[in-house]
């Protein structure tokens, strides 16, 4: 390889745009992440909840306040997006909606059905 040819780098990630397809990747990998660091959070609660009647009592009270209830929504939302999302790689590993159009649409369409869902949810809880 010739030393003296330089490689064209673009490091300003201020200028670089993903495709939609590229986020819903992005936010797929970021919902993952999401869901495992709640875990010890919805232990922490369910345990709390199961020692006695002031471990429930005190538990309710968490899970009436404001800020647990806005972390419960997104949670929620990484639920919803990240089994849409795993079903959307699921189809484009046997070569379903793999062109480009297509792929865009899909991604478009996860994004759509996992805001509804968790919608959906949310009603049915509060």
């Amino acid at each position: 390889m010739n030393s003296t040819v330089k490689r064209p780098r673009f490091l300003d990630l201020t200028r670089i745009r993903l495709p939609l397809p590229g986020i819903v990747s992005i936010l797929h990998r970021i919902s993952g992440v999401l869901m495992i660091l709640a875990i010890p959070v919805c232990i922490w609660l369910l345990e709390l909840a199961v020692t006695d009647q002031a471990g429930f009592t005190q538990a309710a009270a968490v899970a009436d306040s404001l800020l647990f209830k806005l972390a419960a929504a997104v949670i929620l939302w990484s639920l919803c997006h990240h089994l849409i999302a795993g079903i959307r790689y699921l189809l484009l590993d046997i070569d379903v909606w793999i062109e480009r159009k297509q792929a865009r649409q899909s991604a478009v369409a996860v994004f759509i059905v996992s805001i509804v869902l968790t919608i959906v949810f949310l009603g049915a809880i509060w």
